[in-house]
């Protein structure tokens, strides 16, 4: 049974602000849309099955082969095609992040282990997860980065020693960097400069969150080795990507400005919220991304939801240990627009009182 996932705003009969999905608060620029409408009379014939202009156009964005990249529907689909292609037998995860890697792998009967991040840590990756890769015999390792839910990024040294653990096992390394454009200075995480010298690293991308296109779906992964790329874009199904999809990607990476104002933009609200939401007693983890993970020692998601808000609530991430008890829930919201934040921590604090 696939777990919830954010953004499910159809079950709805009200309008819902909703902060459950981490969508970029700015909305699709203009240049997406236009291009959208002005190819109109180009979504007749099927689509283009390697997506080569899409391709091309990444490998220019990213400084890379075109035959690195594989396009899929999605970053979910992504991932499946991935998992279809290498078909590894042990996978590490590193919990909690994002369940559809967990999905993925159990469709095509892959053995998960699981490296716990704690709350007593702050949920931070720490040095053990290299002496796991070491002894764990995996044939694949995820990465989230930054982190979903905590919105907590591993530093570029760290990703370096996680990639050359998992080199001297085999294993493959898949590093979702989705949401690390995000991140004002974004440039001392990533690993995707070095990607053409990583051979046992998969980088999987997305254009859902950073230019609004969840209705679209179009992901991407760029692989060290243009051999392991072709595997991945043999699996699964024959037209991944939509042609107004591939468009739209290409119109994308075009908007350079609409990237920078997004981190400004985020970066600035991101600390507005979290000023609003420190005195209500949450226990709040340093994000660095556009959204915000917290926890509170009383229920709050169908408080929030008879006021129209839809938050995501983080108990069926693995990892997640939530307790009536111990009065421990933990919860992600996304930052939107600044009457949007408003909005919700005025609701938040009528609620906590």
């Amino acid at each position: 049974m696939k777990r919830e996932h954010g953004g499910n705003i159809y079950k709805y009969e009200n309008k819902m602000y909703d902060f459950s999905a981490n969508l970029n608060p700015l909305g699709m620029p203009e240049g997406i849309k236009k291009t959208i409408i002005d190819n109109i009379d180009s979504y007749e014939p099927y689509p283009d099955p390697c997506s080569r202009q899409l391709c091309r156009a990444l490998a220019k964005h990213h400084g890379v082969d075109p035959q690195q990249i594989t396009c899929g529907n999605g970053a979910e689909e992504v991932i499946y095609r991935i998992i279809c292609a290498l078909k590894p037998k042990r996978a590490l995860l590193i919990v909690p992040t994002f369940s559809e890697y967990e999905e993925a792998l159990e469709t095509f009967g892959c053995d998960i282990n699981y490296f716990y991040l704690e709350d007593e840590k702050d949920f931070a990756l720490t040095e053990e997860v290299i002496s796991d890769i070491d002894t764990g015999n995996y044939d694949m390792v995820f990465l989230c980065n930054p982190n979903n839910p905590t919105g907590i990024p591993v530093g570029q040294k760290t990703v370096m020693s996680i990639i050359y653990a998992c080199s001297k096992t085999g294993a493959k390394l898949v590093i979702d960097e989705c949401f690390i454009e995000f991140i004002l200075n974004y440039e001392a995480y990533s690993v995707m400069e070095k990607i053409s010298l990583l051979p046992d690293v998969i980088i999987l991308k997305s254009f859902t969150k950073m230019y609004s296109m969840a209705g679209i779906r179009l992901g991407y992964c760029v692989c060290g080795d243009s051999k392991v790329a072709e595997e991945i874009r043999e699996c699964l199904t024959r037209w991944p990507v939509s042609t107004v999809a591939a468009k739209a990607g290409i119109a994308a990476l075009k908007e350079e400005g609409h990237v920078e104002r997004t981190r400004i933009f985020v970066a600035v609200e991101r600390e507005k919220m979290i000023a609003r939401l420190l005195p209500l007693g949450l226990k709040l983890y340093s994000s660095s991304a556009n959204y915000l993970f917290f926890r509170s020692k009383v229920k709050l998601d169908d408080a929030l939801l008879e006021k129209g808000i839809m938050i995501r609530n983080c108990s069926n991430y693995e990892g997640i240990f939530q307790s009536e008890v111990s009065c421990r829930y933990y919860y992600r919201l996304a930052v939107r627009t600044a009457n949007e934040n408003r909005y919700l921590t005025e609701k938040l604090t009528e609620i906590l009182g």
